[in-house]
């Protein structure tokens, strides 16, 4: 059971990364967050071939794993998607080149910090250091998101307010559970957790999704109000 629990949660992330990450390109040009969501499909599906193939640590699936995880913990799933909210909360545009650069930085950023992973946290050493950055990059975005949250309710949308709220709570129990407070209950595999993370990666891509569009719609909604308002009179 707790297997097929598993796969099943690895296969929703898989489908929300790709499906809402194709949206955010297809339908708002989003760039940032469209490929970072792909990006995190691509980590899951890469972690459902491992697990199929016998979850073996010295597998090339094994190393690229913690190069994805790495990847998003340091830059995707922080700065890249603050970045990308930006252009609902904030009207921001980023060039091109600013578009390359982010992504750069978050591949030299996973291929360096992907080595520390599975390290003794305990030694005080850099793999520590490196798990209080995780954590402290997640916390940092959770307070943009918590504001991200605020303009949801002030534009009316409550409950996809409360859903965010909700999903960002939920990622970051994740991430200080990840290396810092292992579930004494769960087995070697660490199968429970990975079931929880990957249900709540997957409903964060899903529920960002539909918050993102919410406020992109209101801001269009709003961009379209004084033409209105000047044909009436005309």
């Amino acid at each position: 059971m707790r297997e097929t629990l598993f796969l099943l949660a690895d296969l929703w992330m898989i489908f929300a990364g790709y499906f809402y990450g194709w949206k955010f390109i297809r339908r708002y040009g989003n760039y940032l967050l469209g490929l970072e969501w792909m990006v995190v499909a691509t980590s899951g599906t890469n972690f459902l071939l491992w697990s199929l193939l016998g979850a073996k640590s010295d597998s090339v699936l094994y190393d690229v794993a913690y190069f994805f995880d790495a990847f998003s913990r340091s830059i995707g799933i922080t700065l890249i998607l603050i970045m990308g909210l930006m252009k609902v909360t904030h009207r921001y545009k980023p060039s091109l080149g600013v578009d390359v650069a982010v992504f750069g930085v978050a591949t030299v950023a996973g291929l360096f910090l992907r080595q520390f992973h599975g390290a003794d946290l305990h030694t005080g050493g850099i793999a520590f250091w490196v798990a209080v950055f995780y954590v402290v990059a997640n916390l940092l975005t959770a307070v943009f998101l918590g504001y991200f949250a605020k303009r949801l309710w002030k534009a009316g949308e409550k409950r996809l307010a409360i859903w965010t709220g909700l999903a960002t709570a939920a990622g970051t129990t994740i991430a200080l559970t990840y290396d810092f407070f292992p579930l004494p209950f769960d087995d070697a595999n660490r199968t429970i957790f990975y079931t929880a993370a990957l249900t709540s990666w997957g409903t964060q891509g899903f529920v960002y999704f539909r918050a993102y569009r919410a406020l992109h719609d209101h801001g269009a909604a709003l961009d379209a109000t004084p033409a209105r308002t000047t044909e009436t009179l005309a």
